[in-house]
């Protein structure tokens, strides 16, 4: 994050030239992206050191606020939607091609969408304190079958991706019995929290015994806190893949600008920081972009993947299932 400049004369001088000398290129990103912890600073600092612009970020709802704005959107590029949303942000036909070369991609699976260029991923998972949960469940199976005093944090699928991840989750794993899994498991959900942040605090408080996270989630304990007692429960049955993606608009001003920060995503520069200042997997993984602490972390036997118009097909008909075992 920048400092401010101390003297007020300085400020007043200065803001002419950054206005007038250096374009500014404006990305949509959700809420925790642009936050101190989150990557955005990084990035910022990163891209602003080889532009010669202003990069700025406008943090929210980033597919309903393109929605609403339409081709009035001041955004140049969007950061952060992942492929559970992507057929909505498609069907827009406010993308233009990525064009990049994604074959040294890192991702368990195979992409060739020449559109929505990821830039990191993971998979979701629960998470638990190994020294407060003495017998955690070994499979998705035994964490329906678990006793009701387990107190578990989700998001709310409607506001939160890994909230609406989840549904996909169970969706894979269980098919047509996903609402028998769901009645089996609401009991143990003692609160649907908005977004991640709220329900991960609840967990790091002790609040409850687990909590709907990512794979990656244990290694800022590992390596920002020097805590290995935080666990995913990797399951048998699979995990479901999420990657974030980057697009840039037809609509952009600045279009060789907006081409070469799309450039900056799969470079070195930018990969070698998502480790830690996402706490994701880079969607390149080259030597010395992982530190220690993420080769201690177990990876699921099975991912579990739709494509957007499969994710799209099932998400209304899966989030009814999960209206109806918590409206009970």
């Amino acid at each position: 994050m920048r400092k401010p400049l101390m003297l007020a004369g300085l400020v007043i001088a200065a803001t002419p030239v950054v206005a007038e000398d250096k374009p500014q290129l404006t990305v949509y990103a959700p809420d925790y992206f642009t936050s101190e912890w989150g990557p955005g600073p990084k990035i910022e600092e990163g891209f602003e050191a080889i532009c010669n612009c202003d990069l700025k970020f406008v943090a929210g709802d980033v597919l309903p606020r393109l929605l609403l704005e339409g081709e009035r959107t001041e955004a140049d590029a969007v950061i952060g939607l992942n492929t559970d949303v992507t057929a909505r942000a498609r069907a827009t036909g406010m993308f233009a091609p990525h064009g990049q070369d994604t074959s040294a991609l890192s991702l368990p699976i195979a992409w060739e969408d020449d559109t929505f260029l990821p830039f990191n991923w993971g998979e979701t998972a629960f998470i638990y304190d190994k020294t407060k949960l003495e017998n955690p469940p070994a499979s998705f199976e035994d964490l329906l079958n678990a006793s009701d005093d387990l107190k578990i944090a989700i998001q709310d699928p409607r506001s939160s991706i890994s909230g609406l991840a989840l549904l996909l989750w169970v969706k894979g794993v269980y098919g047509d019995q996903a609402p028998e899994a769901w009645a089996k498991l609401a009991p143990k959900v003692l609160t649907v929290t908005p977004g991640w942040s709220e329900s991960y605090g609840l967990f790091t408080d002790g609040e409850v015994d687990m909590v709907l996270s990512y794979t990656t989630s244990p290694a800022y304990h590992i390596i920002a806190e020097e805590d290995d007692t935080k666990v995913a429960a990797i399951f048998p049955e699979g995990h479901y893949f999420m990657t974030e993606l980057v697009a840039q608009l037809k609509t952009t001003d600045t279009p060789e600008l907006t081409q070469s920060f799309m450039d900056y995503i799969l470079s070195d520069g930018f990969q070698s920081m998502i480790a830690t200042a996402n706490w994701s997997y880079p969607a390149v993984i080259k030597e010395g972009f992982l530190p220690e602490g993420f080769a201690a972390l177990p990876r699921p036997a099975k991912t579990i993947f739709y494509t957007e118009d499969e994710a799209e097909a099932l998400r209304q008909p899966a989030l009814d299932e999960w209206l109806a075992a918590f409206a009970n």
